[in-house]
């Protein structure tokens, strides 16, 4: 049955959003334009959600520092921010849970949508050590936009994160999120898994151009986490 709904949705390269990002701080106005596929109501992994373009901005208007990186994005749902990347110059893989098929197809045609070979697609799942994870080539740079959604899921979001740090001690996680309780807190689980994380400026959204705006009715925050360097490195 998934077979067919994935045969049958994502066989069309027509369902897209258009999303052109642009750099008023570069004297040439640097922009890119990307093509996002999407399926809305097939699962919420499947719709660009708001902090996907509040990412996908940061990562342009830093372009220089993401320029031949290896890059992993985490939840990446349809995929935006590490799109953005990879059209820096960055090497991309994409991962979503395994258990999410129609994430992953997405992540692989909207990356041939905008004529991208530097992309892989993979599947990592939160919160489980699998071969997939622990056979990662080295990485500089994690992206994670909407992980923090269901409580449930921050421990797993976050020692996710943790493994892969420890393992690429000079890498760091750009991590775009929606602030929908100020209850909620990761404060703890950094902590607890080893890491440490402060806010980042958000980036100018003057310059670009989409028909999605639903990033403007939120509070969304980018933090950037890394390792507390003093711990002993796996």
């Amino acid at each position: 049955m998934m077979n067919e709904i994935l045969k049958s949705r994502s066989s069309s390269l027509d369902n897209y959003k258009e999303f052109t990002f642009s750099d008023s701080s570069k004297k040439d106005e640097h922009q890119v334009t990307i093509k996002i596929l999407e399926l809305p109501g097939a699962d919420y992994g499947t719709y660009i959600w708001p902090c996907a373009p509040i990412l996908a901005q940061y990562v342009w208007q830093n372009k220089d520092l993401v320029r031949t990186q290896s890059i992993l994005e985490i939840g990446a749902g349809t995929g935006l921010p590490g799109i953005v990347a990879a059209k820096c110059g960055a090497n991309v893989i994409l991962s979503d849970s395994n258990t999410k098929p129609l994430s992953l197809d997405l992540c692989r045609k909207s990356a041939e949508l905008n004529g991208l070979k530097n992309v892989t697609v993979c599947g990592i799942t939160w919160g489980e050590v699998t071969p997939t994870l622990t056979q990662l080539p080295p990485i500089d740079l994690i992206l994670a936009s909407d992980c923090f959604y269901h409580s449930k899921d921050f421990e797993d979001v976050i020692m996710t994160m943790s493994f892969i740090l420890h393992r690429c001690p000079n890498a760091n996680v750009w991590c775009a999120y929606q602030e929908r309780s100020s209850e909620r807190s990761i404060e703890y689980l950094l902590d607890k898994w080893s890491l440490y994380g402060h806010e980042l400026p958000l980036p100018s959204m003057e310059h670009w151009t989409s028909s999605y705006d639903s990033h403007l009715k939120h509070i969304i925050r980018i933090y950037e986490i890394r390792i507390k360097m003093q711990n002993k490195v796996y």
